[in-house]
């Protein structure tokens, strides 16, 4: 009995301590520590654009720049939260396989679940990314293409385009426009040291959507600058040998060639030109050439090759060199114009601050407001979601290597513009040569 008398006091004090504790238990809830409060998820961009090439690993850099600076301040004003910039890496493969960049650009919405997205570099490819973000009514911001026709869209359709913007490059109606502004440059200095009244110019322009207003515009502009119209060839953005061209080039004695190549194409261009020592002297655009690694890739063999750039190392803003410098000490290269992934995502940041959401409507809304600083001058969006282009707003640049450097040449003087630092255009010793000889 004695045993069983010890079990029952034993369990009455068990009993006893079980209600103490869960008494306590209840007493003490209103002093314990809030539960943390939920992260607010972050704002998800995808960067969309030919991730094996320069011109989309340009695209990723710059983006990776932006989320940075922004990150670093606490992220992107929200409403009442800030959310930190996730960017994600898509490779559209659009300059290898068009049709790939349209299924990229579906998973990157429907599996990435982005929220937004920037890039975007082959006109043709553009188009198909252009419908697919529509459909899903999500801001796209491009960073690449040029072609009039992707905001002609915007004026003729509104409703349902009106989630697209161009942040860079300006179209292709006003890189025509610079490129024949450069080309007279070019051909005065022609005309005097060469001592060529009426010179003749080779058109080379890559087999893509973007040159084609180009080369209509230069078969008439040509003539009618007082030159001669020696040809066109058009080579394709992947070509690995343009010797053909080139030495169809030299047969027509051109003394200038009128360049229009934004793919790979273009670092075989300027390697073989100087290889063959062609006696004509370069202008137009050359995306390679607009830096990167351009002077290591090509071994040196790119000197006195000109062309349009549009980032460079003179302040067309405030941001320009800053912008420049950091870009060229992260990653030792050269940016080239696609590094303006950099400015659309600060541009977006921006908006969406001020609209104190994500939803596209308001943003598209917002963007069309956007008056912003960007690495290549100010950016103003057209009715149509153009960025504008003219003095005081994005003007683009004139640039040539020189002995391993790439100096600014253009403008110098337009419209009374001159950055500090603008230098003077050379001709290829081997092009004085052959002329004067």
């Amino acid at each position: 009995m004695r045993g069983y008398g010890s079990y029952r006091v034993l369990a009455a004090l068990l009993v006893a301590l079980l209600t103490s504790s869960l008494v306590l238990s209840g007493c003490g809830q209103q002093e314990r520590p809030p539960a943390p409060a939920k992260k607010a998820a972050p704002v998800k961009i995808g960067v969309i654009g030919p991730m094996t090439f320069t011109q989309g690993k340009h695209m990723w850099n710059g983006a990776m720049m932006a989320a940075e600076e922004i990150n670093g301040a606490g992220g992107i004003q929200v409403g009442s939260e800030k959310r930190l910039v996730e960017v994600v890496k898509v490779d559209s493969n659009e300059i290898l396989n068009v049709p790939d960049a349209s299924s990229a650009m579906e998973r990157a919405i429907t599996v990435d679940k982005v929220d937004f997205l920037v890039g975007g570099f082959r006109t043709e490819a553009v188009l198909g990314m252009q419908d697919v973000a529509m459909e899903h009514k999500k801001i796209f911001l491009s960073v690449g293409a040029a072609h009039p026709q992707i905001t002609q869209r915007v004026k003729d359709n509104y409703s349902r385009y009106k989630y697209y913007f161009r942040v860079n490059p300006f179209n292709s109606t006003h890189l025509g426009r610079v490129m024949f502004l450069q080309l007279k440059d070019i051909a005065d200095v022609v005309r005097k040291e060469l001592g060529v009244e009426k010179p003749r110019v080779a058109v080379v322009a890559e087999n893509a959507v973007w040159a084609d207003p180009v080369i209509a515009a230069a078969e008439k502009q040509i003539p009618a600058m007082g030159m001669e119209l020696a040809g066109v060839w058009r080579p394709s953005a992947n070509a690995t040998d343009v010797t053909a061209e080139l030495t169809a080039v030299r047969a027509a004695k051109a003394h200038i060639i009128f360049a229009g190549l934004a793919g790979p194409v273009g670092g075989v261009f300027a390697r073989q030109w100087q290889e063959l020592e062609i006696p004509a002297v370069t202008a137009g655009v050359n995306v390679d050439a607009q830096g990167g690694q351009f002077w290591k890739t090509t071994g040196g063999k790119g000197n006195y090759l000109a062309t349009v750039n549009f980032i460079g190392r003179v302040a067309a803003s405030p941001k320009s060199i800053p912008f420049y410098d950091k870009f060229t000490a992260t990653y030792n290269e050269l940016p080239i114009y696609t590094g303006a992934a950099y400015d659309a995502i600060l541009v977006l940041a921006e908006a969406i601050k001020k609209a104190g959401t994500l939803d596209p409507d308001a943003l598209a809304s917002g963007l069309e407001k956007t008056d912003f600083a960007g690495t290549a001058g100010r950016i103003v969006f057209t009715s149509d979601h153009d960025v504008t282009w003219g003095p005081g707003y994005l003007t683009g640049l004139g640039t040539q290597w020189q002995d391993g450097k790439l100096v600014v040449f253009w403008p110098n003087g337009w419209e009374n513009m001159k950055y500090e630092g603008t230098q003077t255009y050379t001709l290829p010793p081997w092009v004085v040569k052959h002329w004067k000889r």
